[in-house]
Parts: structure tokens; sequence; C-alpha cells
């Protein structure tokens, strides 16, 4: 995470304004928003990945689904495949992603995607965004999240997303 990120500036529909914001500037300016993509990834077991992320990040400790910024120039879709490799090490393709949804938040646009991959591969992190990583049923990321050990923006997003989260890890098991 480098302070010299820069994001693309979008209207609440994710079409980029032509405005860059550099990360650590605070936040997008009101009314505008940048996006960020999750991946859930899904083992052919059923289960899914989820990270624990590291001390000196926003949220230390909190569990989450592999996550960031798209930085310019870059799609939700591959700020997500990039997210993924660079927290955990898994590389996929752009048709192995599928949205799940789009969350408006107050000045970022989540998009969460969903990817399957085959049995339950170890996962390499990167120890400056994820301390530990694992696999785990569905049930206990919900358990994770009711008991407030997820990072809390993850609140509102499961509770928007949470639904057709579960009918989509159903499908790709």
């Amino acid at each position: 995470m480098a302070d010299d990120e820069m994001w693309d500036v979008t209207d609440v529909q994710g079409t980029p304004t032509g405005t860059l914001h550099r990360r650590g500037d605070g936040p997008v300016p009101a009314g505008a928003f940048h996006v960020v993509a999750s991946v859930c990834v899904v083992a052919s077991t059923g289960r899914v990945l989820v990270g624990l992320r590291a001390e000196g990040k926003d949220y230390p400790l909190a569990w989450e689904f592999p996550a960031g910024s798209a930085l310019r120039g870059e799609s939700s879709r591959r700020g997500a495949i990039r997210e993924l490799d660079e927290e955990v090490g898994f590389s996929v393709l752009p048709d192995d992603l599928v949205l799940v949804g789009r969350v408006v938040e107050d000045r970022a646009l989540f998009d969460l995607w969903i990817t399957r991959v085959e049995g339950e591969p170890a996962p390499t992190v990167d120890p400056d965004e994820v301390q530990e990583a694992e696999w785990v049923e569905l049930d206990e990321v919900q358990r994770r999240w009711r008991a407030g050990t997820f990072a809390t923006p993850w609140n509102a997003r499961f509770d928007q997303l949470w639904d057709t989260l579960r009918a989509r890890v159903r499908e790709l098991r």
C-alpha cells in the first residue's frame, strides 16, 4: 500500500470523472466515489477464504475477504484480481469472477466478486496486508461478522449482500 497510489474518482454509477485521488490525501470529495473490490474465494469443498488484516492496517486484526481499491485506469474486476494476487497469492482470470453485488458507501463503491478454486490451495499472504488466512464455512463467516470480528465496513456490506452471497456460494460448490 503505497502513499503514491492513485485512484480514479467516479460518479455514483462508477464512471470515472477524469479526476484522480492520491491514497493518503484523505477521503475523496463529498459526492464522489472510488471503487473498492473484494473477492470471496470458494473452494470446491464449499469453504471460503478469509484473511486477518495485518496489525499496521486500518481495522487491524479484523477478518475480511481479500479487498482493496482499484487503481487509476483499473476496472473493479481487474482491481479484484490484483488484490487477490497481492494479498493471498491466488491468480484468477477475469472470466472466473462473478459479481455478487455493489454497495454504495459514503465515498466508495464496494463491489463483491466471487470465484471458485479446486481444493483448498494454501494462500501465500503478504504480511504487510494479511496476518493469516484460512478456509472456513460460510456459517463461520456469518458468526464472525455477527460477533464483530470482521472489519467494521463489512457490517453494512453483509447487511446488503449476505443473502445473494450465500446463494452464489451454494451455486459454486
